[in-house]
């Protein structure tokens, strides 16, 4: 199962919290990481910490719901949570994808979440389809190089070796630089030197990986999760 989607609760009324935290906690697929009774708490947790779901309550001293929405543009997927319907169309307007009243049922709550996942399969199917290239200068040049052509990439100096199924090019980029514009789904650093395509990996030993008849090393340190998400 893929990891569970990281939750936040931020709701000055603790009978709310104990709700939604148990709500949270009967499905795997989510997992509880903070809980703050005021917009500010949740504001400078969110500055530090990634999250893909915030539970929201509209009217909380200092900072309301609504308003907490405008002074974080990049906010998480949001779901609201009030005794009060007023404000549903207004909320919309921010990204929030449900709209909870309370007191708040368990099937009412098991539909925002299917709501929130709808949402998220959507996301990852419009990212698959967009991420089928990468850009790299070779020779003075920007070229497309389709991702499924690619096998593996290798460290050289300030660039790197890039191997695909028609040739081998010389890019100007960096190993680390590479390593973001590709999609972390497909592709693997196995070593401070090589990036591979997972899913050309032909055969592995305890020290180094094949792909067409190149024997690639594998780092101590990248050991562990090459064999968890080959397992996968």
């Amino acid at each position: 199962m893929r990891d569970p989607k990281k939750c936040i609760i931020v709701d000055d009324e603790p009978a709310a919290h104990y709700v939604l935290a148990n709500y949270i906690k009967q499905n795997p697929k989510l997992e509880l990481v903070f809980q703050g009774y005021n917009g500010i708490e949740a504001m400078d947790y969110l500055r530090e910490n990634k999250v893909d779901l915030m539970f929201l309550d509209i009217n909380m001293p200092e900072i309301s719901g609504m308003e907490l929405l405008k002074i974080i543009p990049n906010h998480p997927k949001t779901i609201l949570t009030t005794a009060y319907s007023e404000f549903a169309l207004e909320s919309y307007d921010y990204g929030v994808i449900d709209y909870l009243l309370k007191p708040i049922y368990f099937p009412r709550f098991l539909k925002a979440i299917d709501r929130f996942f709808s949402t998220e399969t959507t996301k990852a199917k419009e990212e698959e389809i967009a991420i089928n290239t990468v850009n790299v200068k070779v020779d003075g040049y920007f070229i497309e190089i389709e991702l499924d052509q690619l096998l593996f990439a290798q460290s050289f100096g300030n660039y790197v070796k890039l191997h695909t199924t028609k040739r081998t090019y010389l890019a100007s980029i960096t190993t680390t630089e590479l390593e973001k514009c590709l999609p972390e789904k497909n592709f693997m650093r196995i070593h401070k030197s090589y990036i591979v395509a997972l899913d050309k990996i032909e055969a592995t030993e305890k020290d180094f990986v094949v792909i067409k008849n190149e024997k690639l090393p594998i780092g101590i340190t990248y050991k562990r999760e090459l064999t968890d998400r080959l397992k996968k």
